[in-house]
């Protein structure tokens, strides 16, 4: 089967705008998405990226368009300045890899649905995806045990830190960020998700 990994922090809008929509072209095709949260900062850091606070006015301003329109385009809503952004994305990508533990054991749940939920409940609900209430909320809204939060910590903290070391040498450079693990095709950004269909689809 066909593995996609995918590398993301749940407090970019740009996680958020790709909703489920990895999860459906993956199952279309019989591929398995496998979650990296990385940390973007530290990513930004390793290769070249400009935090937010430090881009030009003018970037500043086309963001906040494109994000205009292409929460639009996708029919999601979309707080362009929420209550609780930037935030420490830490305790969600720590639970979201818990959540991968768990689901790779059969624990059940669903991944996505967590990315999703996290990245929503910042940019749509203005809820603070550091507060332990709110990873609770999520994870048990996909389906995990929310005791997850507390029990994931250390080993979150140890894959998080893995996950962008393999993220640097594989070519990874934001987020989200998908690469089909047996070919290396990468793909970045939410509107490349066409392309990443098109490719699994060429391969028959």
């Amino acid at each position: 089967m066909t593995q996609i990994d995918y590398f993301l922090s749940p407090i970019s809008p740009n996680v958020y705008l790709a909703s489920t929509r990895a999860e459906e072209i993956a199952a279309r095709h019989g591929a398995t998405l496998v979650y990296r949260p990385v940390d973007v900062g530290g990513l930004f850091a390793r290769t070249g990226g400009t935090p937010l606070p430090e881009r030009h006015e003018n970037r500043k301003a086309y963001r906040l368009q494109e994000l205009r329109r292409q929460s639009a385009k996708r029919g999601l809503p979309l707080t362009l300045r929420p209550a609780h952004f930037p935030t420490n994305p830490a305790p969600a990508s720590y639970a979201i890899i818990a959540a991968q533990a768990a689901a790779d054991k059969g624990a059940g749940g669903d991944v996505g649905a967590l990315v999703h939920a996290l990245a929503r409940a910042c940019w749509a609900e203005d809820r603070d995806i550091a507060a332990d209430d709110v990873v609770r909320d999520c994870l048990s809204a996909a389906g995990f045990d929310p005791g997850l939060a507390d029990s994931g910590l250390l080993a979150g903290a140890e894959t998080y830190s893995t996950n962008l070391e393999d993220a640097v040498a594989r070519g990874v450079f934001g987020v989200p960020f998908w690469i089909v693990a047996d070919d290396d095709e990468r793909f970045w950004g939410q509107d490349r998700l066409d392309d990443l269909e098109a490719h699994l689809a060429s391969r028959g």
